[in-house]
């Protein structure tokens, strides 16, 4: 058995269109993993277990859980790590195994690694910007009988419709769709293509 419930109070919370409940953010790194998790195409959902049972006890777990198209991984932020002794960390080994769960450990580093690092959270300055409905249907339109482009490209396709920057970045952070945060730091040439998810939900 598991609980998503919070025993302790957070200083703040996180949601994205990726997750499956607020998450409790207790660490600066914690909420960088999940921004870069968000907007991270390989990332399918991402939930979080508070605790577990484990036998006769109740175990805190604390765990950002990944779901990636490659498995069901617990987020281990280096930087966020709790003190644990060494009874609590051998029931929490044993409560991660029996919900199958993969260690996927993150460093500061990685977490600190460009263009990723500036490229999401420069993004995610427009998470919860309202678009259009009108041009929402259009860029996802535009993708749909495009393919992926880039930026530039699809921004030219947009001219004259609103705010198209504004409202791609606001998509990227609603999960519709995915850019290229990887290989070189945000400009026209970035790869836009519609999500996944987006493009089998139709339009």
């Amino acid at each position: 058995m598991r609980d998503t419930t919070d025993a302790q109070t957070p200083n703040d919370f996180f949601i994205s269109a990726k997750t499956t409940t607020a998450i409790p953010v207790r660490h600066p790194t914690v909420r960088d993993a999940l921004i870069q998790a968000s907007l991270d195409p390989q990332v399918r959902s991402i939930d979080y277990v508070a605790s577990a049972q484990v036998a006769s006890a109740q175990v805190a777990l604390d765990a950002v859980v990944l779901q990636r198209e490659d498995g069901r991984y617990g987020l281990d932020i280096v930087p966020a790590r709790r003190v644990l002794d060494l009874d609590e960390g051998g029931l929490a080994l044993i409560a991660w195994d029996e919900l199958k769960l993969e260690p996927l450990e993150v460093t500061a580093e990685e977490l600190s690694r460009e263009p990723r690092r500036s490229n999401a959270n420069l993004v995610w300055t427009y998470s919860g910007v309202a678009v259009p409905v009108g041009l929402r249907l259009r860029i996802q339109q535009v993708l749909l009988e495009e393919g992926p482009m880039a930026l530039g490209q699809l921004l030219k396709a947009l001219d004259g419709e609103g705010e198209p920057a504004v409202a791609v970045m606001a998509l990227a952070c609603a999960n519709l769709v995915c850019l290229d945060l990887f290989s070189q730091p945000l400009s026209p040439t970035t790869l836009v293509r519609l999500c996944v998810q987006a493009g089998t939900h139709g339009l």
